[in-house]
């Protein structure tokens, strides 16, 4: 598999997820916690500023490679697991590149 197919299959595998987290997020019975830990984790990634600046070598880099999957793990612990699974269902499946 070329460079060019894994970009385009991790791009879709990504919109994939963003579709999930935005229908999770919708979901009635996602409890509100969750939810907030969701916004959290969106705000932290596109707003401009951070706990650990980011001219502070490799860790400034790294604190969005923890926080972020950290914030995301916990908003999923809380949602209960036939929600999750409803929200994984109704998302459309990436169709294999190759």
């Amino acid at each position: 598999m070329g460079l060019r197919a894994q970009l385009a299959t991790l791009a879709s595998r990504f919109k994939q997820e963003v579709a999930f987290y935005r229908a999770l997020h919708a979901h009635p019975q996602t409890p509100w916690l969750a939810k907030a830990l969701l916004w959290l984790a969106l705000g932290y990634l596109v707003l401009p500023f951070d706990l650990i600046p980011d001219f502070i070598p490799v860790i400034g880099q790294l604190d969005e490679l923890v926080i972020i999957p950290l914030l995301l793990y916990l908003a999923l612990k809380l949602t209960p697991v036939a929600v999750r699974q409803a929200c994984r269902d109704s998302v459309p499946l990436v169709p294999d590149q190759k």
